[in-house]
């Protein structure tokens, strides 16, 4: 908050899954006691983030629908101001994220995983969502994301692109969405890895929550090469951390 973002996001239910080592059972389905952790997370973050700041509740489509529902009704209770709740099912099922939405007080976002326009239309059509979320890594690029963000534009969604990712991505999602007129919000992994603006001639242009794309500093990068071949992007699971599938 300090410097300058007005929204967050974070999973409430991965504080169960990973950090607590909890597993949710394989039905999607959670006990009281992980239910209550979720909800008392949330709270400490909407209390120390303060009612201007807009909360992004993801759930990595890991809830089945009945659980799904309860949730979102249980975290509307608690009153934060609430940006979203993200994949409350997988794209797979536009019919049931549609029913989902049509039970609880939350807006919905989902699309991380929607892969082109064609996926995104039946999602669009049954109305299944108030923010769209396509990720250029995944959805074809910044052509896709540009007919993506076209075609929700005709449901009157807004797109919200989705990136966890490294610098590269942010760029290009910053780039394709200066240049649509439904963008709502861009995701920004504020935490990298520490020599995220070491492979880029020049540090990512991001002043008080705010992508700068306009001039040389927002649109015109080079790769340090050199620095990439130094960090491969080998991922090895912490030995002390469980893991669920």
């Amino acid at each position: 908050m300090r410097q300058g973002f007005t929204a967050l996001k974070f999973d409430p239910f991965a504080h169960v899954h990973y950090w607590y080592g909890e597993d949710l059972s394989a039905n999607g389905s959670l006990t009281e006691s992980q239910k209550q952790l979720a909800l008392d997370v949330v709270r400490a973050v909407a209390e120390a983030a303060g009612p201007e700041v807009a909360i992004a509740i993801e759930t990595h489509a890991f809830l089945n629908g009945p659980t799904a529902v309860e949730m979102a009704r249980r975290l509307a209770a608690l009153k934060f101001n609430c940006m979203w709740y993200e994949e409350p099912a997988l794209p797979e099922f536009p019919d049931a994220i549609a029913d989902i939405r049509s039970k609880i007080p939350l807006p919905v976002c989902v699309g991380e995983r929607v892969h082109s326009r064609f996926m995104a239309r039946p999602l669009l059509e049954r109305r299944a969502m108030d923010f769209l979320m396509p990720d250029v890594t995944r959805c074809g690029g910044i052509s896709e994301l540009r007919k993506i963000a076209n075609l929700a534009e005709t449901y009157n969604v807004p797109i919200a692109p989705h990136n966890p990712n490294g610098p590269l991505s942010t760029i290009a999602s910053a780039q394709t969405v200066a240049a649509i007129p439904n963008f709502f919000r861009q995701e920004f992994m504020l935490k990298d890895v520490p020599w995220r603006d070491g492979c880029l001639s020049h540090p990512l242009p991001i002043v008080n929550g705010f992508f700068g794309v306009a001039g040389p500093a927002g649109s015109r990068f080079d790769l340090k090469e050199e620095v990439l071949r130094a960090h491969p992007g080998i991922r090895q699971r912490p030995a002390d951390r469980p893991f669920y599938i």
